[in-house]
């Protein structure tokens, strides 16, 4: 997360109404709620982890076993077994 200095980004108006509040303090002012992103959007880590989950399916599919799985994807048993449940339906 960057900054931005007040002064440069806000109207005068603006700025003396915050300092009624806050004055010289930092605040967080969230995003709209109508430009809210769902986790991992920016990154590609949701897609990513669609796309682990689909491979690990086929694979059980294919007959690997839940302990392979686990193994070979860094899990454990009851994760995999949760993806593969997930997947089913």
């Amino acid at each position: 997360m960057s900054y931005k200095r007040a002064e440069e980004v806000l109207p005068r108006e603006v700025l003396e109404l915050l300092w009624q509040y806050v004055d010289g303090q930092t605040i967080y002012v969230p995003r709209r709620p109508d430009a809210h992103k769902a986790w991992g959007d920016d990154t590609g880590t949701r897609r990513n982890l669609m796309l682990r989950n689909r491979r690990m399916f086929e694979e059980y599919r294919a007959g690997a076993s839940v302990g392979e799985l686990a193994g070979r994807y860094f899990l454990t048993e009851k994760s995999v077994r949760r993806i593969i449940r997930d997947q089913k339906d």
